[in-house]
């Protein structure tokens, strides 16, 4: 009797060990592996970016999180006031900047995004700055035009939804909220707060965003 219980006892303890490490595999590639998982969903050219973009998040650009993963498609308003979605920017990079008129950081800020705009635009690259005001919609122009803005076309969200998406997401916290796009659309990085956009730093993180 006792032998037949000793055989029990290493039996159950056997299958607790096997559960055991069950539930520790499933953590591991859970949550360990999830940033992997992240990654995946993007084209392989994409992570290859963003490993050249990680060691670039230093000095004016040292707030940028890198990680590569697949941004909502967001909708918004062009400059002729019909509606966009990032998808229709596949094929550019993008310093997508979403701001606001009664957000300070981003008053400041908009003059770097417009520099950045005058060096690097062109057909691989655009900065995408979209105005997210929601009321008192003239404001967002003539503070552009006070301000000398001549680079950075002129988007709009006037619903609000395209912060509301990305802060639901965990995405965005507040204002401003820039997100680095690839030409294949992932997002390979999030800047949360202002940024030097005009500066050498940022110049390089977007050499490494557009793969040159």
């Amino acid at each position: 009797m006792n032998e037949k219980r000793k055989v029990d006892a290493r039996a159950v303890f056997a299958l607790g060990a096997v559960a055991l490490a069950a539930v520790a595999g499933a953590v591991y590639y859970g949550i360990v592996r999830d940033p992997g998982k992240s990654a995946a969903a993007c084209a392989a050219a994409s992570v290859v970016r963003a490993r050249a973009l990680a060691p670039l998040a230093q000095g004016e650009v040292a707030a940028l999180n890198v990680k590569a993963s697949r941004p909502p498609n967001l909708t918004f308003n062009g400059p002729d006031g019909a509606k966009l979605s990032l998808a229709d920017f596949k094929g550019r990079a993008l310093v997508l900047n979403l701001w606001a008129t009664w957000c300070v950081p981003c008053r400041a800020e908009m003059p770097s995004l417009d520099r950045l705009q005058a060096k690097a635009g062109g057909p691989g690259f655009e900065v995408v700055a979209v105005n997210v005001d929601t009321a008192r919609l003239e404001r967002p122009a003539a503070f552009l035009n006070e301000i000398g803005v001549k680079s950075l076309k002129r988007y709009a969200d006037p619903s609000g939804d395209a912060f509301e998406t990305l802060r639901v997401g965990g995405i965005a916290l507040g204002l401003p909220t820039s997100l680095l796009i690839d030409a294949d659309g992932c997002s390979l990085g999030v800047v949360a707060g202002p940024a030097n956009w005009g500066s050498q730093d940022a110049l390089a993180a977007v050499k490494a965003l557009s793969g040159r």
